[in-house]
């Protein structure tokens, strides 16, 4: 519930909010505090270890705000002077938050992860927040008053905008402190939980599930999935159980999903087995999104949409990074031609739908 509240908090005191992934180690954390200039450090005590190593490395003091959640039973000592509730507590209840002097200011800063060399910083735009925060309910038809379970961490792309999204639903959000298949289905039946989304692996925890651990589904729970694509054992095992799935794509660089194996009627006739290949394609680009494209990476032709010819999936719109922080070559070079490459490569199908294949550089 913090970090939910930290993503309306923090950019109303026009600050810029940098959700840190919790299973980072502490060189990482130490790295990514001094890059970004943290000046303000919210932390729970369970990474209390690992934190007050990194606090360690960054040589420069910082403001530490201590999360003592009851619901948390294991050690960790705090770190700060005072803890959250005690500051919020603190706070003027007339405080009408402050507005952005533009709507291209910084919103949040995520690091990229998972290549060579140190992390890069991803600057997201108060407009861009805005735009994937609107373009997630359409894509996904989420209706209004949604209930929402938090499987997927808020410090992958915002949660891939889903913090702001759920507000414009009036939606409600269901937080846990560890995914479980059990927490899951206790969730669904105790809260009335409609939509979660998570990857593949949260998918098999749902259909991997003991007898003890599941409960009877009230109704259709929406989920929706990126990453690697669902195998298709997966997709018919999970919707037979009563979960409807839908399969995004996406990166860090635009918000998370910017893409949407968006799903056509006449496809519900197909197999199982076919319906499922057809779901794991990553499909078509978000309508707020401006532009998607399969082309050469050197001379940015799209290539033809015959499902065979390989290219380099390419984004442009405000559904894309401002830039990298402190990074202009690499900045420059990611918009080169005037679209963000993904470094992703795939084909273009003749229904318009893309498919990925491979990437262009290896993945450490």
């Amino acid at each position: 519930p913090e970090m939910f509240e930290c993503h309306f908090g923090i950019p109303m005191t026009g600050g810029v909010i940098n959700a840190l992934n919790t299973r980072l180690d502490a060189a990482t954390i130490a790295f990514i505090l001094n890059h970004g200039e943290a000046e303000i450090l919210i932390t729970d005590r369970e990474f209390a270890p690992t934190v007050e190593d990194a606090l360690g490395q960054i040589g420069r003091e910082i403001t530490v705000i201590d999360v003592d959640d009851p619901e948390y039973g294991g050690g960790g000592a705090r770190l700060g002077e005072t803890t959250y509730e005690d500051f919020i507590a603190g706070g003027d209840p007339a405080y009408a938050g402050r507005e952005p002097d533009d709507e291209w200011d910084a919103i949040a800063l995520n690091y990229t992860s998972g290549t060579t060399g140190n992390p890069k910083g991803v600057v997201y735009s108060h407009r861009g927040g805005y735009i994937g925060a609107i373009g997630n309910p359409v894509t996904w038809s989420m209706p209004q008053h949604p209930v929402y379970l938090w499987t997927l961490p808020m410090f992958h792309c915002n949660g891939w905008t889903f913090p702001w999204a759920l507000p414009a639903v009036a939606g409600t959000s269901v937080c846990l402190r560890n995914v479980s298949a059990a927490g899951i289905f206790a969730a669904i039946a105790e809260e009335g939980v409609t939509h979660f989304c998570g990857a593949p692996v949260v998918l098999n925890l749902v259909i991997n599930a003991s007898g003890d651990e599941r409960r009877p589904l009230p109704h259709t729970v929406e989920i929706m999935t990126a990453a690697a694509p669902p195998p298709p054992a997966v997709l018919e095992r999970i919707e037979a159980m009563g979960f409807r799935v839908t399969h995004v794509y996406g990166l860090t660089e635009v918000y998370g999903p910017a893409t949407i194996c968006a799903w056509r009627p006449e496809w519900d006739a197909l197999e199982p087995q076919e319906r499922a290949r057809v779901k794991s394609r990553q499909g078509v680009r978000y309508p707020v999104e401006e532009g998607l494209m399969v082309a050469d990476p050197e001379t940015m032709a799209p290539v033809p949409k015959d499902g065979a010819t390989m290219g380099e999936v390419f984004f442009r719109g405000n559904l894309v990074m401002k830039g990298y922080l402190k990074n202009a070559a690499a900045t420059d070079e990611a918009f080169r031609g005037g679209w963000f490459h993904s470094g992703d490569l795939g084909v273009w199908h003749p229904d318009g739908y893309i498919e990925l294949r491979d990437r262009s550089k290896d993945i450490i």
